[in-house]
């Protein structure tokens, strides 16, 4: 396995390029495949392309926020302190690896987002406590955790279809959750990831004697600002008592705590703006102060960069599949050799090779699920057990994605190619889970 590994590393090191280059790649790639399959003329191409480029703005906020916040409530005093009794109780490298996969899947089955956020941090702490600590490792140990959203509360191809009036409710009604991540299939792979892939990463670690990456701390040191000296104090201000208010910080936060109270009261469902503003309104609480919830924010937004300039390219990618008919071509190749008990299975390999192009569970779906469905409906096959295979296709897809591993490698500076050959091998031991549970439950 040590050498296996040691191949994907050195594979990863030598030819994967910088994520944003990969995103610049993906998107000429994508325009080839739609003139050379689809027989698309260029210049419409480039149109639709640039039609779609901010198509998922109001995602690519949502996902800055989410990010942003997500550092500020983790970092929070009362996280810190819980995360820090966690790391206090781990003294082996492999264990902390195990640990870190852990928090990264559990975080992730309850919310996708918090679980991308708490597993770094978690990986970050461990690695700076523990000596020995293989650090792009634990890094993407933490991150491989990702894959337990598509299992979890917050997959959003079966949470969409379990709600009433979403898109396709005429074409397929509504699926509940019973029949999809809460089915005992499900359930029992949930669990076996959880308890697998810990002790997969764990395995990978190096062994005594092999070379170690260590993290460098003074990547995290706070830069030294100099500040002139004042002649006025301003400890007694109006606006100093102000910014250093817990009254104003506690007033608005339970102001925020009942909103959403009275939100699910009346029926309102969860989703991702009601996330990001469960996360900041509890942020500003465990923060104290409003200052003090402005400083941490400040340090959470240099988090996010990558995100802002890459993921309008997956926009214009998206665009390009739904314009061109790719999604449909693709699909058409694996359906016109399903039968009803195959299908779904079919339905996570074209998922895999899809989400490269268009990342994004809901827009995924979008593109991908009505022909999906039709097909079920035409041969026979489940309609429910289908939708899920497209979602476990995205998330199986997703340890290698590096659209979703913008946030691990902001929050641990490090570059994709330092951990992508090991998200690599916990890709492959994902793929034989999803795949045996897909086949398993036809």
């Amino acid at each position: 396995m040590q050498k296996i590994t040691a191949f994907f590393t050195e594979l990863m090191r030598k030819y994967l390029p910088d994520p944003f280059v990969f995103a610049i790649g993906l998107t000429l790639l994508t325009m080839i495949l739609a003139v050379l399959v689809q027989g698309q003329a260029v210049a419409a191409l480039t149109l639709s392309w640039g039609k779609g480029f901010w198509a998922l703005l109001a995602f690519t906020t949502q996902m800055a926020v989410i990010l942003a916040m997500g550092y500020v409530l983790a970092t929070a005093p009362l996280t810190e302190r819980f995360l820090d009794r966690l790391v206090a109780r781990v003294h082996d490298p492999r264990t902390a690896v195990i640990v870190a996969t852990l928090v990264g899947g559990i975080g992730s089955y309850l919310n996708w987002g918090f679980g991308l956020v708490i597993g770094g941090i978690v990986a970050r702490k461990l690695a700076m406590s523990i000596k020995g600590v293989h650090y792009p490792l634990i890094i993407a140990s933490a991150y491989s955790g990702f894959t337990m959203y598509g299992l979890g509360l917050s997959a959003s191809i079966p949470v969409l279809i379990s709600t009433k009036g979403h898109p396709m409710e005429a074409q397929m009604g509504v699926i509940p959750l019973a029949q999809t991540i809460f089915s005992p299939t499900m359930l029992i792979t949930s669990l076996v990831v959880i308890i697998t892939l810990p002790l997969l990463n764990a395995w990978l670690h190096p062994k005594p004697g092999q070379p170690v990456t260590e993290i460098n701390p003074a990547l995290y040191e706070a830069p030294k600002v100099a500040t002139p000296a004042l002649d006025i104090d301003e400890s007694n201000t109006i606006a100093n008592r102000l910014n250093n208010s817990r009254l104003l910080s506690y007033l608005i936060g339970v102001i925020g705590v009942i909103y959403v109270a009275l939100h699910f009261h009346g029926g309102g469902s969860m989703d991702l703006n009601l996330i990001n503003f469960i996360i900041l309104f509890l942020g500003i609480i465990l923060l104290g102060t409003p200052i003090r919830y402005v400083e941490k924010l400040n340090e959470g937004i240099r988090t996010i960069s990558g995100i802002i300039l890459q993921y309008p390219f997956y926009a214009g990618i998206m665009a390009i599949m739904a314009a061109s008919g790719l999604v449909n071509t693709f699909s058409h190749f694996f359906v016109n050799i399903a039968t009803p008990a195959t299908l779904p299975f079919w339905g996570l390999v074209s998922s895999f090779f899809i989400n490269f192009f268009a990342p994004s569970g809901g827009g995924h779906w979008v593109i991908q699920g009505p022909f999906m469905i039709e097909a079920a409906k035409s041969i026979g096959a489940s309609v429910g057990h289908t939708a899920t295979a497209v979602m476990l296709g995205n998330a199986w897809n997703d340890l290698i994605q590096p659209f979703w591993i913008l946030p691990a490698l902001a929050l641990s500076k490090l570059k994709l190619k330092d951990i992508m050959g090991y998200t690599v091998i916990m890709m492959f031991w994902i793929g034989i889970v999803y795949t045996v549970a897909i086949l398993a439950w036809g």
